[in-house]
């Protein structure tokens, strides 16, 4: 395989609501660039210096945050109703992430799936995406699509209608290796369907439908299984999509993620951190 072009981050989500924690274990495990919650990064939204020297004095620089729909229970892309108030909320993170000196902004989307998202809705969704997007283009900030699980935007055809609405100059994607194939997708494939618009990728196995409490081990007391675990425990391959990144000359950010330890956010990276170092042949931890 070759060398990976781009760099690697580490998400925070894993370690909750304790964002210090997350900042420390994260630079004590040799990441240099971490995903913080949003509502971390906007705690100190009238602070940015205090904030960006908590980021300096771990070691790591910001990559974006993850906003969209999200941040506010059934907001959704598709409602009329919230446009206003999501392209003010992702203004604010957009401005956050500007000052921070980096330049991606997560639009996840919103609502828990009850349905399919139609046609009529997905041309909502387009026109809310497009006016935040045009709003954060203008601060020097990309707004991602980032098609999850459970969301209104999912599924392969509503991700394909809703990047045909969406104006290519300001609105480009994040594809989740997890998401993605646990939608049916083939990541390698979207990846090379919006090459000209990948931005921001996070990198996130799936738990096998097949696995079993004695494939965790470290698994706590009677918790269920979790849907995505660490990388390399999980159903992805991972290197044909590092090799399909650096076919389309990718040199973002590639944000190593798992929502849910096994054990504890530290072990959870670790194995992740050795996975990408020793199986995907990308350096972490640097020189």
């Amino acid at each position: 395989m070759t060398t990976f072009k781009g760099k690697i981050a580490v998400h925070a989500i894993t370690w909750g609501e304790d964002h210090f924690k997350a900042l420390a274990e994260a630079s004590q495990l040799g990441y240099k660039a971490i995903e913080p919650w949003a509502s971390f990064a906007l705690a100190y939204e009238d602070r940015i210096e205090e904030f960006k020297e908590i980021l300096s004095q771990h070691g790591l620089s910001m990559t974006g945050l993850y906003g969209g729909a999200s941040g506010e229970a059934n907001r959704r892309f598709a409602d009329p109703a919230s446009r206003s108030d999501i392209i003010t909320y992702n203004v604010r993170l957009a401005q956050i992430i500007a000052k921070c000196g980096a330049e991606h902004l997560v639009f996840g989307p919103g609502g828990r799936r009850q349905k399919p998202t139609t046609l009529e809705e997905l041309k909502h969704a387009a026109t809310t995406i497009n006016e935040a997007a045009k709003r954060t283009y203008e601060l020097g900030v990309k707004a991602c699509v980032h098609p999850h699980l459970w969301t209104e935007i999912q599924d392969e055809n509503e991700l394909d209608d809703l990047m045909s609405l969406c104006d290519p100059d300001v609105v480009f994607f994040a594809p989740d290796s997890a998401h993605l194939t646990g939608a049916g997708m083939d990541p390698v494939a979207i990846i090379r369907k919006y090459r000209e618009r990948v931005a921001y990728v996070h990198l996130k196995d799936l738990t096998s439908k097949e696995a079993t409490k004695e494939d965790f081990p470290m698994l706590l007391g009677n918790e269920a299984l979790p849907v995505f675990c660490e990388l390399g425990l999980g159903t992805i391959d991972f290197v044909p999509i590092i090799e399909e990144l650096n076919r389309i000359n990718y040199t973002g950010w590639l944000t190593v993620e798992i929502d849910k330890t096994t054990s504890t956010p530290f072990q959870s990276l670790e194995i992740c951190r050795n996975f990408v170092e020793q199986q995907l042949q990308i350096p972490v931890r640097g020189e």
